[in-house]
């Protein structure tokens, strides 16, 4: 918690960069090599997990006492990805998450991956509801078919609409689709929003989660917050952007609000791509840059806003119920103010991490 307010952790993933696991072993490795890259730049020396643990998965232990022991998360969403094109289990692989789940079962939910463009798509919904009682579904705009690198058109009445109308047969009503950033070679425009309003406008009663919203595509972002009431957006990665590009942050949250999405937005960091905890206090610290609101009409970043941001909208859009939350975690092992170390003391050395943020 930080203020009394509940922290939730919109997306948790567990990397594995190790040459078994790469469908095309020179792609996965630059992707491994730039993610890691990325992860010193932003994380700084006191927050830069060392590299082999980063590079071949740190496992569910690692990444959720990050959460829930070193930072003030209270509750995280699982992702497993469907990166199938470049990585054999999907870029995260689901069983770390059910081993989450088991260890901390009342803090942990789990977004199920499935890839539309493959056979068995609707096989695969059945199985993570009946089997693995995930919580929502996660899809990504591309894959590789038959060879061919392929986007995915959210808005393909023949592909992706039996999948959604499974999903809600199930009872499940978000969907998370990964936007804005780039994972691998593809084309740009499938990080876009255009197919979003196709999805949304033919099933309005479920939510479409778009992760990195603000990333890329701000604009397009904020006009379909405000057109469709069941685009939500996800601020994996953005979120970072409040500790090294604050005002570029500043920028993209505020074209959020201004689209009166401030009971939409999602806070989110992608641990272990890095640690948490550094950009959850800089968004609490963060203020909206005066000059932006004065010449561009941008709404003030108040504590409320940041409270629902930071977890209050995540419990409302999976219908959970906060006052019962409290109670049941109430008194187990992360109920203490007292955060630990990072990364349990597995950072890299400082000669290593500083070399990554020049």
């Amino acid at each position: 918690m930080i203020d009394d307010f509940l922290v939730v952790e919109g997306v948790a993933h567990n990397y594995n960069f190790r040459p078994e696991n790469c469908v095309n072993p020179h792609i996965g490795a630059a992707i491994g090599e730039h993610l890691y890259g990325l992860h010193k730049r932003v994380s700084g020396p006191a927050y830069t997990l060392e590299r082999s643990t980063y590079m071949q998965g740190a496992g569910a232990d690692i990444i959720g006492r990050a959460l829930l022991a070193e930072s003030q998360t209270d509750v995280m969403a699982y992702h497993e990805t469907p990166i199938y094109g470049h990585f054999r289990d999907g870029g995260s692989a689901l069983g770390v998450g059910l081993e989450m789940r088991e260890k901390w079962p009342e803090r942990v939910l789990i977004y199920g991956a499935v890839s539309p463009l493959r056979p068995g798509a609707l096989d695969r919904v059945d199985e993570l509801v009946e089997k693995h009682r995930v919580n929502a579904l996660k899809l990504y705009p591309i894959d590789v078919v038959e060879g061919r690198v392929t986007a995915l058109d959210m808005g393909d009445p023949e592909i992706c609409f039996p999948l959604f109308e499974r999903a809600r047969q199930h009872g499940l009503k978000v969907v998370a689709i990964h936007k804005a950033l780039p994972v691998g070679p593809g084309p740009t425009s499938a990080l876009g929003m255009g197919d979003v309003e196709a999805a949304a406008l033919a099933f309005p009663d479920l939510t479409f989660e778009v992760v990195h919203g603000g990333m890329a595509f701000v604009e397009e972002t904020a006009l379909q917050l405000e057109s469709f009431r069941n685009v939500w957006v996800n601020l994996e990665a953005t979120s970072f952007m409040a500790v090294y590009a604050p005002r570029r942050f500043a920028q993209a949250l505020g074209a959020f609000l201004q689209a009166g999405a401030a009971e939409r937005i999602i806070w989110a960091t992608g641990c272990d791509a890095v640690h948490p905890r550094p950009a959850i206090e800089a968004f609490w610290n963060f203020e909206m840059p005066r000059d932006l609101i004065e010449e561009y009409g941008l709404p003030d970043l108040t504590n409320e806003i940041k409270a629902d941001i930071l977890g209050r909208n995540f419990l409302r859009m999976h219908g959970i119920d906060e006052n019962n939350l409290r109670e049941r975690i109430r008194g187990d092992e992360f109920d203490t103010t007292e955060l630990k170390e990072p990364w349990g003391g597995r950072v890299a050395p400082a000669d290593d991490a500083l070399a990554g943020a020049r």
